[in-house]
């Protein structure tokens, strides 16, 4: 089926924002990204160009393809013009979810009736952020990875009122922008947020307890069973603010959750401001 969109409005233009943004101007679509901070959606658009250009370096990208992917690709300053014209708006906020009420509630009202509203989100429940749309089958999770425009996967999430249509017209979606698909159901964590966190507060353990170094443990996964990158090093790019946030709402809503239970050198290196590569420090030296 095809899935029948020709314009996109990412809303928020931070790491993973620009990097949707990118790969759908990438594959022919409009697109618009906002922002409620100018500078971030200058920054995004910067970024873009930035990889953009790392892909002609290396032949991967064309000088034209780079030139179409941002004639295809604008920031909007307006949430109302970003919103109004678009076939799937795709919110990229941060991991709150009375922030994505209000943003997927003011879109629902901008967008056209038809109009696909996708998550980002790596763990709430799609249900519990459709209760701010008015028609919940137009909603479904969209859940991309870091970097976005690199990374081969997918993750559908299909809500409890998310239409058949709308799920066929998303992973049709995902195919043109050259993404693997997965279909998963709404559960707290999904499957990639629930796997990935599970060996990752594992790992934090083993650092507090004195397993071994954070390289040591890294090696260990990427050499020993083939990880494409290490759990501690992946949890510097994630930040260690955005697994502690992930891991509490697990342990919460999860009925045999308690193996979710942040580690408290993970809470002390948050609450030090250790974050990871956005504050330059994590696990590693950034």
């Amino acid at each position: 089926m095809s899935e029948n969109l020709q314009r996109v409005a990412v809303l928020g233009a931070g790491t993973m924002g620009h990097g949707i943004a990118h790969v759908c101007a990438a594959a022919g679509y409009t697109t618009a990204l906002f922002d409620v901070s100018a500078g971030a959606v200058e920054a995004g658009l910067s970024k873009v160009t930035a990889n953009l250009d790392k892909g002609v370096a290396r032949g991967k990208v064309t000088e034209a393809q780079k030139a179409t992917t941002l004639q295809n690709l604008r920031g909007e300053p307006d949430f109302d013009a970003a919103v109004a014209a678009a076939d799937l708006v795709i919110e990229a906020v941060p991991e709150k979810l009375g922030l994505k009420h209000d943003v997927l509630g003011r879109a629902a009202k901008g967008a056209a009736q038809g109009a696909i509203l996708g998550t980002n989100t790596s763990s709430l429940s799609i249900g519990a952020i459709a209760q701010a749309v008015p028609d919940p089958s137009r909603v479904i999770g969209l859940h991309f990875f870091n970097p976005v425009h690199i990374m081969k996967l997918l993750e559908i999430i299909v809500g409890p009122q998310t239409s058949p249509e709308v799920y066929a017209r998303a992973a049709a979606f995902g195919e043109r922008i050259g993404k693997q698909t997965i279909k998963i159901s709404d559960s707290p964590g999904f499957a990639t947020s629930r796997l990935g966190l599970v060996i990752g507060l594992e790992a934090i353990r083993m650092v507090e307890q004195g397993v071994g170094s954070p390289e040591d443990i890294d090696k260990a996964m990427t050499l020993g069973y083939g990880f494409p990158m290490g759990p501690l090093r992946l949890t510097d790019l994630v930040g260690l603010d955005v697994r502690l946030h992930i891991a509490e709402y697990l342990c919460e809503k999860l009925d045999d959750g308690a193996h979710f239970e942040p580690p408290a050198l993970l809470r002390q290196m948050v609450a030090e401001g250790k974050l990871g590569k956005k504050s330059g420090q994590g696990f590693y030296a950034w």
